[in-house]
């Protein structure tokens, strides 16, 4: 499924349940909040997003414990958790997503390759998040991010 039909099934989805949405991106550097605004109507649910490629954004701005940052590096799982709760509570909004990962061209110093991103979901307070692993160059794993993404928004949306 291409990432605007994708896009469209989320707006859909929180029209149709009356929630709100934000997001926080690190390393699709705003592409999903792109897909969402590249819809029609997406102001009807979409509050805006947090683009934190830093991690004095990722503290300031979202709320990210230092402790986390400095203990689990920021492509993470409890780091991805806490950049989608701190969205939803910075934006105001029922649901948020965010993505944290490493496009390329270097690893981190936690040994993550290129390729790992981890994406949450925020739905109400409470988070769901996974790792995922793409491979390709910079631009096919940003895109495959975004497309991910906006997928783990329809399943946590509609399950």
């Amino acid at each position: 499924m291409t990432s605007r039909k994708l896009a469209t099934e989320v707006l859909t989805l929180l029209r149709n349940r009356g929630l709100s949405l934000a997001t926080a991106e690190s390393c699709t550097g705003g592409g999903v909040g792109e897909a969402l605004t590249a819809i029609p109507g997406s102001s009807d649910t979409y509050r805006g997003g947090i683009i934190s490629y830093t991690n004095a954004i990722k503290r300031k701005l979202l709320g990210v414990p230092s402790a986390l940052l400095e203990t689990y590096g920021a492509v993470s799982l409890p780091v991805a958790e806490a950049m989608a709760l701190g969205a939803a509570q910075a934006l105001k909004a029922d649901v948020a997503v965010s993505t944290t990962g490493l496009a390329g061209p270097g690893g981190d110093d936690w040994g993550n390759p290129v390729g790992t991103v981890y994406i949450a979901c925020a739905i109400r307070g409470k988070a769901y998040c996974r790792g995922f692993h793409f491979p390709g160059d910079r631009e096919q794993v940003r895109r495959a991010a975004v497309e991910q993404a906006l997928k783990w928004l329809v399943h946590h949306i509609d399950g």
